[in-house]
């Protein structure tokens, strides 16, 4: 993929909002796993953890990339990715369980695991999005891991006061999950027509959305249930 091409920056993009749409709420995790240590510690627990598990998130996406080669696999992933783009509208994340590291070696193993566990969505959306290009990834990563961490608290503010944001997400993503269907070897010939490769991008899209907001919406009507010591 050129450097200088439309789709170089097209797809730098989509990762970047993957990115911070999906590891923003990793972000959480990185403060909720340092708040029980001395200030002093605070901050290189914030700093050693992000650095381990962007290491991490790294070696396995462009393994992701390298075996989303094998045919076939670029189908599966891109259903996988439409559901998680589904349940990126529907679902609310809590972090209730999360413990808090009391020491700084136990919050920078805190961060780095949990990051590596709620990480595999982030790591497939950013493998479809490059498009076997692993010089995508890695400045994918270096853009938005900053973002994410230093500015965490304005992202969630921002999720939280403009919910259209999560909508643009799942909406890349979605896209992002039609591109690897497409892009798949063996369905390449039923896609030759622009107009129904395109037109099966924009249905993808359009489902996602469409389903996932009428279902959050039901959601919020439905009564909810009352706690038992209530």
């Amino acid at each position: 993929m050129d450097l200088f091409s439309p789709e170089f920056w097209t797809a730098l993009l989509s990762i970047i909002i993957i990115d911070l749409v999906l590891a923003g709420d990793n972000a959480i995790v990185i403060g909720l796993a340092a708040r029980n240590l001395p200030k002093h510690q605070q901050k290189k627990a914030v700093i050693w953890g992000t650095v381990g598990a962007v290491i991490i998130r790294a070696l396995a996406t462009i393994f992701v990339v390298w075996l989303l080669k094998i045919p076939g696999l670029l189908l599966v992933g891109g259903v996988f990715l439409v559901w998680i783009a589904y349940k990126l509208l529907v679902e609310e994340k809590g972090h209730d369980d999360l413990e808090a590291g009391g020491s700084l070696w136990e919050a920078i193993r805190t961060i780095i695991i949990a990051d590596a566990l709620m990480g595999l969505d982030n790591v497939l959306a950013v493998a479809g999005a490059a498009h076997g290009s692993f010089l995508l990834v890695i400045l994918g990563l270096l853009i938005s891991v900053p973002i994410m961490v230093w500015g965490s608290t304005l992202i969630l503010k921002w999720i939280e006061r403009f919910p259209i944001i999560i909508t643009i997400g799942a909406g890349v993503l979605a896209w992002t999950a039609a591109k690897m269907i497409v892009g798949e070897p063996f369905l390449k010939e039923y896609f030759a027509n622009p107009v129904i490769k395109y037109g099966f991008e924009l249905l993808v899209v359009a489902t996602v959305i469409t389903v996932g907001t009428l279902k959050k919406k039901k959601a919020a009507k439905e009564p909810q249930p009352k706690a038992a010591n209530e």
